[in-house]
């Protein structure tokens, strides 16, 4: 058993008692448990000349773009979810499986049109079960059989699996799925100061919806069905910690105030400092005292390899200390409300 999954096995005094949402698969393809290299949606690679097809690439995590460093290997491109393979073809080797709600909500979003992301067609289903708003999102479906606003329960068919989406063929059909936070009502205004592109989407465009591990979170359940997403985000592993100028709005602590270590002041603090996994989930957020004038990080965790190849490119350097790129700045501020 993994150390992820001890740790989350082990933390159901963490927070409050809240409703249990014991997670369904979104299709019927269930290897999930017993045999990953059948569920998991293979991806292409070209590593030091040889080309492969592994498996493992269409995991939850890091799991992208292999690096060299010395005699190891450091995968740089993070995942954000799972790729689940299809079961049933057509004879012209198009996917025939349904794609399904995996928990009660609310239907958020549909895409408009299928390219107008690498998503592809997406559908993102809101979940509230007592600890903030969870936002499931289900990519590349060949079509979609919902509207923006309708209830849903689990199990509830949402359009079926395809492989929409740049980068993606017939071959490599698969529907990507994720369980995220979400990170600003005010993303238009964000993405407006930073992109000249258009934002397609409003504020479910994917980089407003950072993702929880739910590979992770699944596998725990099957031991222990009483683990919520809330105590599965507070389970992760600290990546890095930011100290942010205290008149930085916070809404992530608004919408998840199970964040909050040690409950939160009644005044503005001298600035916010925040824990953050290693790919930017936020993790716990606390006052501090120590004076800031822009967000800057304070701890980084030394995986023995450059901080940015571990980070998202979010943080620079390595050993013990870190710097924010020009990157992690501007997804700092967005987490934290800071523009």
């Amino acid at each position: 058993m993994n150390l992820r999954l001890l740790t989350l096995l082990g933390l159901l005094a963490v927070l409050p008692s809240t409703q249990a949402q014991n997670l369904l698969l979104p299709t019927d393809n269930r290897t999930l448990f017993d045999q990953p290299d059948a569920f998991f949606q293979f991806v292409d690679r070209d590593f030091e000349g040889a080309k492969t097809t592994p498996w493992e690439g269409g995991q939850f995590g890091f799991v992208r773009d292999p690096r060299r460093l010395g005699k190891s290997i450091a995968y740089a491109r993070f995942h954000e979810g799972l790729d689940i393979k299809p079961l049933r073809r057509d004879a012209q080797g198009n996917p025939q499986d349904e794609v399904r709600a995996i928990a009660d909500g609310l239907v958020a979003y549909v895409t408009a049109a299928s390219n107008l992301s690498n998503y592809g067609r997406y559908i993102v289903v809101r979940h509230d079960w007592g600890q903030g708003s969870f936002y499931s999102l289900y990519a590349h479906l060949r079509e979609a059989h919902v509207t923006a606003g309708q209830k849903v329960k689990a199990g509830t068919p949402l359009g079926t699996l395809g492989y929409t989406g740049s980068g993606i063929d017939q071959r490599r059909a698969h529907v990507h799925v994720e369980l995220n936070l979400f990170l600003s009502s005010r993303f238009d205004e964000w993405h407006a100061a930073g992109f000249a592109t258009p934002n397609h989407h409003g504020v479910f465009n994917g980089m407003n919806l950072i993702g929880l591990d739910l590979q992770s979170l699944y596998l725990a359940q099957r031991k222990n069905p009483d683990i919520t997403p809330a105590g599965a985000v507070r389970a992760t592993e600290s990546g890095y910690r930011v100290a942010v100028p205290g008149d930085a709005t916070m809404e992530i602590v608004k919408n998840y105030p199970w964040l909050m270590d040690g409950g939160r002041p009644s005044d503005q603090p001298v600035s916010w400092e925040v824990t953050f996994s290693r790919w930017g989930l936020p993790l716990a957020v606390k006052a501090s005292n120590t004076a800031v004038s822009q967000p800057v990080v304070t701890w980084v965790k030394d995986a023995g390899i450059p901080h940015y190849l571990h980070t998202r490119g979010c943080v620079t350097g390595g050993g013990s200390t870190g710097k924010l790129t020009t990157e992690g700045l501007r997804f700092v501020k967005l987490v934290c409300g800071w523009f």
